[in-house]
């Protein structure tokens, strides 16, 4: 994914920081419920390899065609649109399809926080 927004995104009550590193960890573990489990219902994600998908049918394409990743975070930002807390992440994602062939990429991540 070069660039994703994801839209509700963690209704947890978590600060951006604590809930950015669950996400990574659970993404590159591979840990499908781990990584649902930040989003809200009804959260979509936007990517520019799968189109736009519920973060339920989304999350589960992406880890099967997963073969290994290590994902490297480089910093967050946060902002506010519309009133609503929005987290960019951008990290670095050195993807191993699961064809083998390696296919890595620099990546953000831009999220919108329920309230």
């Amino acid at each position: 994914m070069a660039w994703g927004r994801t839209r509700p995104w963690w209704d947890r009550g978590m600060e951006p920081a604590q809930l950015s590193h669950r996400y990574l960890e659970a993404l590159e573990a591979g840990d499908l419920a781990g990584v649902l489990s930040l989003f809200a219902p009804g959260a979509t994600v936007v990517s520019p390899l799968y189109g736009t998908l519920p973060a339920t049918e989304f999350y589960p394409l992406l880890l099967a065609d997963t073969g290994q990743s290590r994902l490297t975070l480089r910093t967050t930002m946060t902002g506010e649109v519309d009133g609503r807390t929005v987290v960019s992440l951008w990290f670095d994602f050195d993807w191993t399809l699961a064809s083998g062939e390696p296919a890595p990429f620099t990546v953000v991540d831009v999220a919108e926080l329920d309230a």
